[in-house]
């Protein structure tokens, strides 16, 4: 048996929207036995998938289960690269660890690796995340963009826009960004992004970027609730899950081609759009000192214009940001 005829399998039983796919047309595009395709419709129905089954016509998907996996993905899947190559796990301790040794190997641009669960997911600056079981979206992309070293750290702020995008596409929810990472409904977040490189002075290896969204989550321990929400919880409804990553990678192929090709000034004039920080007093807690003003916007290579009380402005390439009354 091949893992690509049980994949083809789902492929083609999604395809048919309900109607009867033939067993025996499968199994003989794959020269497989009418028995083993059997076997792969049991294995598919232990994933959670209800098949039934029309004599002498073939199979047909009944229910599908809420998974993140590649079949249901691709399903919604509507880019020319990113998401070509799927990696799923029902649980992992980081998506992020994976990526990595997954891009040192060679992984393809656009590689995607998506876990039902995370033990030992991370934000910022090494942060835990909380990366609930079969709730929220937590994958890594490995990315090979056309660009310096130099102009990596802007693809958090080109993620941050497609993310964004993504939500109001598929949710109708209008959420805005805090600078550089944050994805914010009704000031709580949302989603957190962590961009890694791996490079050599002269040029990128792979950018890892890191996504971790809550989407179905009904509530949070005490320590987040006040500050994390779900989409299910703004929406009082479920979110497909399949259908959010595959817009996300969507808008993220789409801006990553428009920084690759016009440069940062049309997604930073996106960015400020959505942007919560820009006109807002702010503290910004940086590694070795702490400075408070008036955010301005972002500069043309992502840097957080700050002016202080004293009129002067500086540029912050990284701090945590407190928004101040």
């Amino acid at each position: 048996m091949t893992l690509n005829a049980k994949h083809e399998l789902l492929k083609r039983l999604f395809e048919a929207n309900g109607q009867p796919v033939s067993g025996q047309e499968i199994a003989d595009a794959f020269g497989l036995s009418r028995t083993a395709i059997w076997k792969y419709v049991k294995e598919l129905e232990k994933e959670g998938y209800e098949i039934g089954t029309i004599r002498k016509k073939g199979y047909y998907l009944v229910t599908v289960p809420d998974r993140v996996n590649e079949a249901n993905v691709k399903k919604y899947l509507q880019t020319n690269l990113y998401g070509s190559t799927i990696h799923y796990f029902d649980t992992c301790e980081s998506t992020q660890f994976i990526a990595h040794k997954e891009a040192q190997s060679g992984a393809p641009d656009g590689t995607v690796i998506i876990s039902e669960e995370q033990t030992s997911g991370k934000g910022r600056m090494s942060r835990p995340w909380a990366s609930a079981a079969q709730k929220g979206i937590w994958m890594s992309i490995i990315l090979r963009p056309k660009l310096t070293p130099q102009q990596a750290p802007q693809m958090t702020l080109v993620a941050a826009v497609a993310v964004t995008r993504a939500i109001q596409e598929v949710t109708g929810i209008e959420p805005s960004i805090k600078w550089p990472n944050d994805i914010l409904v009704d000031g709580k977040k949302v989603t957190g992004i962590l961009t890694e490189l791996q490079a050599d002075p002269d040029r990128i290896k792979a950018v890892i970027l890191g996504i971790g969204m809550n989407v179905n989550q009904t509530d949070f321990p005490s320590d987040l609730e006040t500050i994390a929400t779900s989409l299910k919880m703004i929406l009082g409804k479920s979110v497909n899950r399949a259908q959010l990553i595959a817009k996300i990678l969507q808008f993220l192929e789409q801006y990553t081609k428009l920084y690759e090709t016009e440069g940062f000034v049309p997604i930073k004039l996106l960015w400020e759009s959505y942007s919560n920080t820009a006109g807002r007093r702010i503290r910004a807690v940086m590694l070795n000192e702490t400075i408070e003003g008036t955010a301005l916007g972002i500069s043309n290579d992502g840097m957080l214009e700050l002016k202080l009380d004293d009129g002067t402005v500086r540029g912050i390439y990284s701090a945590d940001i407190e928004l101040r009354k």
